[in-house]
This record gives C-alpha cells, sequence and structure tokens, in this order.
C-alpha cells in the first residue's frame, strides 16, 4: 500500500477547511440528496461526500454505509487531492500497488472499485471529494463521468454558501455587539446630559422670571435662545434614546385595545391647533398587540404630518385594515411632501429631507428611523408615497400576534 502525500498546500488547505468549520456538522438534505443521485447515477452502492481532515477523513453526506469516516493513511480520497482538478477512477483497487494491501480491499466487506472527484473551495484548494465505491470493479462511462463531475460542483456550490452565510454570521454578531456598545454610550451619554440640560432650561426662566425688568430687548432674546437651544438638545438626546431602546423586543405585552382610542390619546397630547383635521377610520378596530409601540410610531408620524405641512389648513387621513396575518395602517397628509431623491434614505439614522418645519426648525433624523425599527420587531414593513408640495401617505404593516388561551 502506498500513502497518499501530502499536498504542497496543506497548511493553506487545512486554514480553510477551519474556516468553513463543517467537520461534525449536523447533516443536511441537501448534501445527502447528492449522494443519493451520484449512487444512483454511477450504480454503485456506496457514495460519500468525505471532508478530509490533518489526520482523519469524515463524511459528511454517506449513501450505503455505516461508516462515519476513516484514517486519511488508508483514505483512496488522500490519493484524489493530490490532483484536484482530476477524477481518479480505481476500476479495481486489488490490482492497484496504492491500494492493494488497503484495509479497506483486504476486509470481508472489501471495497474494490473507486471513483472521486475532488470538492474545492473557492481558492480551488481542496476541501474533500464526492467519491463512489463498489465492492467489485466498476467502470464508469462517460456520462456517468460528466454526471459525477457536475454533482461535485453542486457540493462546491453548498460548501461556498455555507462559507458565506457563516461569515454574514459572524458580521451579523459582530454589528449586533457593536450596537450593543453604541445603545449602552449613548444611553449613559444622553442620561447624563440630560440633568446639565435640564438645569440649563431651568436656569433660563428663572433669570427671564427674576431679571426680565433689567434686561433690553437683546438680553432676553439671548436668553430664550439660551431655553430654545437647550430643548432642541433636549428633544435630540430623547430621540437618540428612544431610537436605541427600540432594538428591545416590542412584542411583549401585548394586550386588547380599540385604534381610535389609542389616536386619540396620541391627538391630546400632542395639542392639535384648530386649522388640523384627523380622520380617523370608520371603524373603531379592536386590536391585540402592543399598544405601547404601536402608539409610539403613530406619535412620530402624526408629528412628522404637522411639523412638515405649510397649508393653512392641515389634512391628516389615517386609515387600518386587518386580514389573518397583519394589521395594514396608513397615514397621509398634505404636506410639503419627500423629494423623490431621498425617499430611498428616508428611514436611516440621523437623515433628513426638509430643511426646516413649519416652525422654523431643522429635524435631527432620528423618528422615522426609530418607527422603522419598531415596525420591523413588531414583524412589519413600511414604505412611502410622496410628492413634493402634495403630500406624503406612510404605509405599514404589524403582524398579528399569536393570542394566548
Amino acid at each position: 500500500m502506498i500513502n497518499p502525500a501530502v499536498p504542497i498546500n496543506e497548511l493553506k488547505r487545512l486554514d480553510s477547511l477551519r474556516e468553513l468549520d463543517i467537520i461534525n456538522s449536523l447533516p443536511e438534505e441537501a448534501y445527502d440528496n447528492i449522494t443519493k443521485l451520484a449512487s444512483y447515477i454511477c450504480e454503485t452502492p456506496i457514495a460519500v461526500v468525505n471532508i478530509i481532515g490533518s489526520e482523519h477523513n469524515w463524511f459528511k453526506s454517506k449513501h450505503g454505509t455505516d461508516l462515519a469516516g476513516s484514517s486519511r493513511e488508508d483514505s483512496f480520497c488522500g490519493h484524489t487531492i493530490l490532483e484536484p482538478n482530476m477524477l481518479l477512477e480505481i476500476p479495481n483497487a486489488t490490482k492497484d500497488a496504492r491500494f492493494e494491501d488497503n484495509p479497506f480491499v483486504t476486509s470481508d466487506a472489501s471495497i474494490k472499485y473507486y471513483a472521486g472527484i475532488s470538492i474545492l473551495d473557492n481558492k480551488g484548494l481542496p476541501m474533500g471529494t464526492l467519491c463512489v465505491y463498489d465492492s467489485k470493479e466498476h467502470h464508469l462511462d462517460e456520462d456517468q463521468k460528466i454526471a459525477l463531475k457536475a454533482l461535485g460542483k453542486q457540493v462546491e456550490m453548498l460548501i461556498e454558501s455555507r462559507r458565506k452565510n457563516k461569515i454574514l454570521e459572524e458580521l451579523k454578531h459582530e454589528l449586533k455587539e457593536n450596537n450593543k456598545i453604541l445603545a449602552e454610550f449613548a444611553s449613559t451619554v444622553s442620561h447624563d446630559l440630560k440633568m446639565p440640560l435640564a438645569n440649563m432650561i431651568l436656569t433660563a426662566d428663572m433669570l427671564k422670571v427674576k431679571y426680565a425688568s433689567q434686561l433690553d430687548e437683546q438680553g432676553l432674546e439671548y436668553i430664550n435662545y439660551l431655553k430654545h437651544s437647550g430643548l432642541t438638545l433636549s428633544d435630540y438626546i430623547s430621540g437618540i434614546l428612544d431610537h436605541y431602546s427600540s432594538n428591545s423586543s416590542q412584542t411583549l405585552n401585548n394586550e386588547d385595545f380599540f385604534l381610535n382610542d389609542l389616536l386619540e390619546d396620541i391627538i391630546d397630547l400632542l395639542q392639535i391647533a384648530e386649522n388640523c383635521e384627523i380622520n380617523l377610520p370608520d371603524n373603531n378596530l379592536k386590536l391585540y398587540g402592543n399598544s405601547s409601540a404601536l402608539g409610539q410610531i403613530f406619535m412620530n408620524l402624526i408629528s412628522n404630518s404637522l411639523k412638515y405641512n405649510n397649508n393653512e389648513h392641515i389634512i391628516i387621513d389615517i386609515d387600518c385594515t386587518e386580514n389573518r396575518e397583519f394589521f395594514n395602517f396608513s397615514i397621509k397628509d398634505n404636506g410639503i411632501g419627500i423629494p423623490l431623491e431621498e425617499q430611498n434614505k428616508i428611514f436611516e439614522l440621523f437623515a433628513t429631507a426638509a430643511k426646516k418645519d413649519r416652525r422654523g426648525k431643522k429635524g435631527h433624523g432620528i423618528g422615522l428611523s426609530t418607527v422603522k425599527k419598531l415596525i420591523e420587531n413588531l414583524g412589519g414593513t413600511i414604505n412611502l408615497t410622496s410628492e413634493e408640495n402634495k403630500g406624503t401617505i406612510f404605509e405599514f404593516t404589524i403582524k398579528r400576534p399569536t393570542t394566548v388561551d
């Protein structure tokens, strides 16, 4: 018997194999289907997807055998990966000097026939093989060889998909950890700023009350500006806190509530002016879900419809329908609209479409980002239709929670 040599790129091959993290992974139907097809097409009782480690072979998928793998030094496949672009066929192993006294050939359940094709990674390094075995002499015709090579390519695609998914999972985990750190940082900084800001705003009010008679018009203007700046920064910090608090699951604390009752409470909080007409849904639907999260969503959207509207008479239409899976909401206004080139990024954090609202204040670009996160946490989606100087329609869905009896 001639033991297989070690490929010249063995260290790189093993590094790639470790990155793939496939050895001892769970069975997968996609691989099992390929070994079944290989066995059927090649007319052999055994077919395996064999991953070749540093010392042992491990079967990712097997058909027609109870073996889980083998020692690499006894391996047929160790010879296959030495010429990774070639199909290795051994019609009768008892007549081949490399395998004539191989334990798999000389055992009671002897292997006489072998054919294998290397499974390559995205850099052309062999991770293992797709191979077929028989207990008697055998030959593949040209069509069977072509089919075995084609099935090998399918295994390569599965392995490449696994590699990409693993990279995505690692990036997702890294992003989650970074977001967690950023959220904790934002929360800490925001809370630390809140108290000094509150003191600054309160001090401005006290100065105005106590010393108003001693200040000229410009002095009073400075105090008003100081308070206005403090309130603007306080709103900005509150928006950051709301944005990051929306990372937590919003599907808890579900309850029954009526939509129009929720909307009326929001309208009362916003202190709607007389020149504003808000039309609620005709039917006061009874919903089951997270009223707090939905209230925060509507608070942001209605507030935007009010702020970004230059009409003397503001009109906001709110509607809701339902089906077996989702609640479907829409809120339409006759405001300034959103430019087409801004619509794709309007839900990004700190993105703003309008330079100023109806009061001359510039938005901080946090509200709609928070709305999108809340909706996605509730299993829904949001989109918009808008035209400049004609208005905007926001349409969003919320997945119906499963009720608990």
